[in-house]
């Protein structure tokens, strides 16, 4: 898979939950598993740890991965946005190293429970005419049935116009699960993540979306990571 770029943004710091992205799961640091995964579909030169943390660099070079630069402080801030960063990282490799792609592949480390399989079932929906395949799961809270936006007076109006009385006959939709998202880099130079509009969808499961904010979410991705082993799954 020469053409994509994986990327794994990483910043050291996160006030939810203090060096999530290092935090070790089961005995293996959260990074890790999403390298694992990476490492899956394709070689280590293919692959890029964005991060600003001299802690987390030191981790993922003794997983041995190279991280070939730290990114710039005004890059690893609250406020950063996610499209600066793989900017960044695709200069750094275009200028740098000479590597030029067609495509990137973002992987936030907070999916530990994200494997190669998916990757590979959302990279084979990729078409070179899309700006984005990206992964989702279907959403609990439905604009047509129980979610209510507040009008004039205070009352509650629905988002969307449908008489449904049960939540499983309205549309379904969708939610973005921060697992894995391919973009078209000459689009991305271009305009910003939310503007892309040929956007295809990779569905996944309730469990393999779990995406670590908290401890709560970190210590569910220990439970659910154990019943996985214990199942024989990878």
């Amino acid at each position: 898979m020469t053409d994509t770029l994986f990327i794994i943004p990483a910043r050291g710091g996160s006030k939810g939950l203090p060096k999530k992205n290092i935090l070790p799961i089961n005995g293996k640091p959260m990074i890790c598993y999403t390298i694992d995964a990476a490492r899956g579909l394709t070689s280590d030169e293919n692959i890029c740890v964005s991060t600003d943390d001299l802690e987390i660099k030191e981790i993922v070079e003794s997983y041995g991965l190279k991280v070939h630069f730290l990114r710039p402080a005004d890059l690893a801030t609250d406020t950063a946005g996610t499209r600066d960063v793989l900017l960044h990282a695709i200069d750094f490799y275009e200028t740098k190293l000479g590597k030029t792609y067609k495509r990137i592949c973002l992987l936030q480390p907070t999916s530990p429970l994200r494997k190669s399989k998916h990757i590979k079932e959302a990279i084979e929906l990729w078409e070179d005419h899309l700006d984005m395949v990206v992964s989702v799961k279907e959403s609990k809270a439905n604009p047509y049935f129980n979610l209510f936006e507040e009008k004039e007076g205070g009352f509650l109006k629905k988002l969307k116009e449908g008489d449904y009385t049960r939540r499983q006959d309205a549309p379904k939709v969708w939610e973005y699960n921060g697992a894995i998202y391919i973009i078209n880099i000459h689009e991305l130079k271009y305009m910003q993540i939310t503007g892309l509009k040929k956007v295809k969808k990779y569905i996944m499961s309730e469990e393999n979306s779990l995406d670590i904010d908290d401890l709560w979410d970190f210590e569910l991705a220990k439970i659910i990571i154990k019943i996985m082993h214990s199942a024989g799954q990878p």
